[in-house]
Protein backbone atom coordinates (compact mmCIF):
# COMPACT_ATOMS: atom_id res chain seq x y z
CA UNK A 1 0.00 0.00 0.00
CA UNK A 2 1.22 3.22 -1.17
CA UNK A 3 1.56 5.92 2.10
CA UNK A 4 0.37 8.78 0.41
CA UNK A 5 -1.04 12.31 1.50
CA UNK A 6 -5.05 11.91 3.05
CA UNK A 7 -4.35 7.57 3.61
CA UNK A 8 -6.29 6.79 6.53
CA UNK A 9 -3.74 3.67 8.50
CA UNK A 10 -3.30 1.81 11.26
CA UNK A 11 -0.69 2.67 13.79
CA UNK A 12 0.76 1.84 16.61
CA UNK A 13 2.32 4.69 18.96
CA UNK A 14 6.23 4.06 19.45
CA UNK A 15 6.79 7.32 21.44
CA UNK A 16 5.72 10.03 23.57
CA UNK A 17 7.18 13.77 23.46
CA UNK A 18 5.76 17.72 24.45
CA UNK A 19 5.18 18.30 21.18
CA UNK A 20 3.49 15.10 20.12
CA UNK A 21 3.76 11.19 19.63
CA UNK A 22 5.91 9.10 17.55
CA UNK A 23 3.74 6.66 15.13
CA UNK A 24 5.11 2.72 13.47
CA UNK A 25 2.86 2.90 10.03
CA UNK A 26 2.72 0.08 7.69
CA UNK A 27 6.11 -0.79 5.35
CA UNK A 28 8.25 -0.07 8.30
CA UNK A 29 7.81 3.79 8.46
CA UNK A 30 6.81 6.66 11.03
CA UNK A 31 5.63 9.84 11.32
CA UNK A 32 4.86 12.36 13.87
CA UNK A 33 1.38 13.20 15.13
CA UNK A 34 1.45 16.77 16.83
CA UNK A 35 0.12 17.70 19.79
CA UNK A 36 -2.53 20.38 17.39
CA UNK A 37 -3.46 17.26 15.80
CA UNK A 38 -4.31 14.70 18.88
CA UNK A 39 -7.72 16.08 19.71
CA UNK A 40 -10.26 18.96 18.43
CA UNK A 41 -9.91 19.77 22.34
CA UNK A 42 -7.19 21.63 23.79
CA UNK A 43 -4.27 18.88 24.61
CA UNK A 44 -2.35 20.53 27.32
CA UNK A 45 -0.28 17.17 27.88
CA UNK A 46 0.05 14.15 25.08
CA UNK A 47 0.41 11.52 27.79
CA UNK A 48 -3.30 12.39 28.77
CA UNK A 49 -4.66 11.44 25.24
CA UNK A 50 -2.32 8.58 24.00
CA UNK A 51 0.12 5.84 25.61
CA UNK A 52 2.95 4.02 23.94
CA UNK A 53 1.52 0.81 22.51
CA UNK A 54 -1.72 2.00 21.94
CA UNK A 55 -2.80 1.17 18.58
CA UNK A 56 -4.49 4.69 16.56
CA UNK A 57 -6.26 5.40 12.97
CA UNK A 58 -4.02 7.93 11.85
CA UNK A 59 -4.50 9.83 8.23
CA UNK A 60 -1.45 11.64 6.41
CA UNK A 61 -1.52 15.11 6.31
CA UNK A 62 1.41 15.48 5.23
CA UNK A 63 5.09 14.10 3.57
CA UNK A 64 8.30 16.65 3.24
CA UNK A 65 11.02 16.81 1.76
CA UNK A 66 13.04 14.69 3.82
CA UNK A 67 10.44 12.24 3.69
CA UNK A 68 9.26 12.97 7.30
CA UNK A 69 5.62 12.04 7.83
CA UNK A 70 2.89 14.18 9.09
CA UNK A 71 0.14 12.49 10.90
CA UNK A 72 -3.29 13.70 12.39
CA UNK A 73 -5.60 11.33 14.90
CA UNK A 74 -8.18 14.25 15.02
CA UNK A 75 -8.95 14.48 10.75
CA UNK A 76 -9.84 10.66 10.89
CA UNK A 77 -13.36 11.57 12.69
CA UNK A 78 -15.31 14.65 11.46
CA UNK A 79 -15.24 17.30 13.95
CA UNK A 80 -17.65 17.83 16.81
CA UNK A 81 -20.55 19.62 16.01
CA UNK A 82 -21.63 22.30 18.63
CA UNK A 83 -24.70 22.30 21.12
CA UNK A 84 -26.93 24.57 19.74
CA UNK A 85 -27.06 28.09 22.16
CA UNK A 86 -30.33 27.80 24.29
CA UNK A 87 -32.12 30.68 25.28
CA UNK A 88 -32.04 32.17 28.86
CA UNK A 89 -28.71 31.86 31.32
CA UNK A 90 -25.75 33.65 30.55
CA UNK A 91 -25.49 35.34 26.84
CA UNK A 92 -25.39 39.14 26.36
CA UNK A 93 -28.87 40.67 26.24
CA UNK A 94 -30.69 40.87 23.10
CA UNK A 95 -30.61 44.88 23.60
CA UNK A 96 -28.20 47.36 23.53
CA UNK A 97 -28.36 50.59 25.53
CA UNK A 98 -31.96 50.74 25.29
CA UNK A 99 -32.11 50.78 22.22
CA UNK A 100 -34.81 48.14 20.02
CA UNK A 101 -32.84 46.33 17.29
CA UNK A 102 -34.97 45.77 14.06
CA UNK A 103 -34.97 42.02 13.01
CA UNK A 104 -32.17 40.62 10.76
CA UNK A 105 -29.80 43.24 11.93
CA UNK A 106 -26.33 41.74 12.45
CA UNK A 107 -23.91 43.66 14.52
CA UNK A 108 -20.48 43.37 11.93
CA UNK A 109 -17.35 43.90 14.55
CA UNK A 110 -14.37 45.62 13.28
CA UNK A 111 -12.48 43.37 10.57
CA UNK A 112 -9.92 41.80 12.23
CA UNK A 113 -6.02 41.76 10.41
CA UNK A 114 -5.55 38.85 9.05
CA UNK A 115 -1.89 38.29 8.25
CA UNK A 116 1.07 38.74 10.36
CA UNK A 117 1.83 42.06 8.91
CA UNK A 118 -0.99 43.55 9.30
CA UNK A 119 -1.38 42.36 13.38
CA UNK A 120 2.57 43.38 13.66
CA UNK A 121 1.19 46.70 12.68
CA UNK A 122 -1.94 46.90 14.38
CA UNK A 123 -0.05 45.93 17.78
CA UNK A 124 3.12 48.54 17.24
CA UNK A 125 0.10 51.35 16.54
CA UNK A 126 -1.62 50.20 20.08
CA UNK A 127 1.80 49.52 21.95
CA UNK A 128 2.66 53.41 20.48
CA UNK A 129 -0.35 54.89 21.84
CA UNK A 130 0.04 53.46 25.11
CA UNK A 131 3.97 54.25 25.69
CA UNK A 132 2.54 57.84 25.02
CA UNK A 133 0.20 57.71 27.40
CA UNK A 134 2.50 56.59 29.79
CA UNK A 135 5.18 59.18 28.65
CA UNK A 136 2.59 62.23 29.24
CA UNK A 137 1.66 61.44 32.33
CA UNK A 138 5.23 60.82 33.64
CA UNK A 139 6.22 63.97 32.65
CA UNK A 140 3.29 66.19 33.71
CA UNK A 141 4.30 64.12 37.30
CA UNK A 142 0.95 62.75 37.31
CA UNK A 143 1.53 59.63 38.27
CA UNK A 144 -1.47 59.09 40.14
CA UNK A 145 -1.07 55.45 40.58
CA UNK A 146 1.55 55.78 43.13
CA UNK A 147 4.66 53.73 43.17
CA UNK A 148 6.05 54.90 39.76
CA UNK A 149 9.69 56.13 38.52
CA UNK A 150 11.45 59.10 40.09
Amino acid sequence: MELGVGAIVDGKVTGITKFGAFVALPEGKSGLVHISEIAYSYVNEVSDHLREGQEVKVKIIGIDQASRINLSIKQVEPPPQRAPRQGGGGGRPRQSGGVQRPMGFVHQAPKEPTDFEDRLKQFMQSSDSKLSELRYIEKKGGNRRGGGRR
